[in-house]
């Protein structure tokens, strides 16, 4: 089947080929929920330095590592990335809806960052401050709520991506008990699920195998979704020459050699980040050339949906299989009869397979050159 980038004109039913769901090149409002996780790290980087991404929070949920240290190293991030002050993390699920917990220490290190360097600890003020509950002591999904309904303003405002790097659950939960609020939402981009492919059982990705029935509440929400499966993700690989990039803002130093040494504390700060993830990737799963940044594009996408070529497809979440239990199953031939919604009985899910992987870099390169300028990391005695 021909890959498509779909349009936001669509004939009831169908998907044009031109750009994907919802592409508007104005600023984005954008909500964050996460499981920080060195690739969600990147995810929170983009979110804050791309020009049309308007970072409205953060929410943490149960995965890479415990609900804890994820809401830790979210903040962590927040500040050592320089997000504005009004943006602050907001916990939210510690267990999947109906599942046993289950964490990712092999990839990530038992606390969700293993390996990174330079990054404050939550003793730091500037790392507290992004952990302290506002004045009303809003949960997760509390949070984002508020933050669709001030944006959206029952139509008179702004329409909020809600971008998802982790497990499901909060934006599961935020679907069940804000219903209401669904008109408000312009699109939900999620990392996660394969086609044909898993990476923490023979057929399961990790983000859904750790709440497959969380993700399958949103699938069968009635708003345009983005699946950014382990097809695309496995493409933005972090080469030795990306990696020499990093480290220096430029692929080789004055003498025309790689550089070996970060020209900033930002920078050798995102290095030990990426060499402990390219070392858990070449140990795990055999990653020769460098590790995949996963969750870094599902922001990418808001901000830039040419990079990525996909097509619309039913996708539904296998609950019960022996062995496929967490599988992401893609109507690839059109088996199922659907309408043109996005909900439970139409092709609910636009499904990235290609990535535009020079650009992609090129935007995250950029990222960290926007960050180096305003980092806390580079003032530090």
């Amino acid at each position: 089947m021909a890959l498509q980038r779909p349009t936001g004109k669509r004939a009831p039913g169908l998907l044009n080929i031109a750009q994907p769901p919802n592409h508007k090149e104005e600023m984005n409002n954008v909500w964050l929920d996460c499981d920080p996780g060195h690739d969600d790290a990147i995810a929170i980087l983009l979110a804050i330095h791309l020009r049309n991404i308007n970072l409205l929070g953060v929410s943490t949920v149960h995965g890479n590592a415990d609900a804890k240290n994820s809401a830790a190293n979210a903040a962590r991030c927040l500040y050592a990335f320089a997000a504005a002050h009004v943006v602050r993390v907001h916990p939210g699920a510690s267990k999947p809806l109906l599942r046993p917990v289950r964490h990712d220490s092999e990839i990530h290190g038992a606390d969700g960052l293993g390996g990174v360097e330079g990054l404050p600890t939550v003793a730091d003020a500037g790392v507290h401050a992004r952990l302290l509950p506002d004045a009303d002591h809003l949960t997760a999904i509390e949070a984002l709520a508020r933050a669709v309904r001030q944006s959206w303003q029952g139509g008179r405002g702004q329409k909020v991506a809600v971008v998802a790097c982790g497990p499901l659950t909060n934006v599961a939960l935020f679907l069940s008990v804000y219903p209401e609020l669904l008109e408000g939402v312009e699109q939900i981009v999620f990392m996660g699920g394969g086609i044909g492919v898993g990476n923490r059982s023979a057929a399961a990705e990790f983000n859904i195998l750790c709440d497959p029935e969380a993700a399958q509440v949103v699938l069968d929400a009635n708003v345009p979704k983005t699946m950014i499966p382990l097809n695309v993700t496995h493409q933005a690989i972090v080469t030795k020459a990306i990696h020499a990039r990093l480290l220096r803002g430029t692929s080789t130093d004055a003498d025309g050699a790689a550089p070996t040494k970060a020209s900033t504390n930002l920078r050798h700060t995102l290095s030990t980040l990426i060499t402990f993830f390219k070392d858990a990737y070449e140990t795990t799963f055999r990653f020769k050339d460098g590790p995949p940044i996963h969750d870094a594009l599902t922001v990418a996408y808001v901000s830039d949906p040419t990079l990525f070529t996909g097509k619309r497809y039913r996708v539904d979440v296998e609950l019960h299989g022996t062995h496929t239990a967490g599988e992401t199953v893609a109507d690839v031939w059109g088996y199922r009869a659907c309408d043109g919604s996005w909900g439970a009985t139409g092709k609910n899910c636009f499904v990235a397979l290609e990535l535009d992987v020079p650009k992609f870099m090129d935007l995250f390169l950029d990222c960290v050159a926007e960050c180096d300028k305003v980092s806390p990391l580079n003032h530090q005695a």
